[in-house]
């Protein structure tokens, strides 16, 4: 498999100004994104608690965890990011990817928009009021 990468934009969601751009690595493995914690610091976001992840090799490993605003692709999604060492690669992990409606094209190992985002375990008839659009 290839190496796919992407700009993303890393934002307090407090306070919209404050932002940090980066090339992250689009891991569908990771299911969160993982951000350099001096960048994290520089606009503003500081860790909310901890969350305990397993690593490749089976290793369990407490890491500091926050919300931040993502942005990539002109769209945005709230989504939790982990504090990494300073010089770790950024990694955009599967949950913001499929929150937006993106997904790795396995041919071409490039990002592409779904015609709309997944929200398969919702029928129409549990949202009568809402116009559904035929694709």
């Amino acid at each position: 498999m290839g190496v796919t990468q992407v700009t993303v934009a890393v934002i307090n969601p407090a306070d919209l100004k404050r932002r940090w751009e980066g090339l992250f690595l689009v891991d569908t493995g990771s299911i969160d994104c993982m951000v350099p914690r001096n960048r994290l610091r520089e606009v503003g976001i500081q860790p909310e608690g901890k969350r305990t992840y397993e690593l490749a090799d089976g290793t369990e490993i407490a890491m500091d965890v926050a919300v931040a605003r993502i942005e990539f692709m002109g769209d945005f999604v709230g989504a939790t990011v982990i504090f990494g060492k300073d010089d770790i690669e950024p990694i955009l992990g599967v949950t913001a990817l499929e929150s937006v409606g993106i997904e790795i094209d396995p041919q071409s190992q490039r990002l592409k928009r779904l015609p709309a985002v997944r929200l398969k375990a919702l029928q129409t008839s549990d949202y009568p009021a809402i116009e559904v659009c035929k694709v």
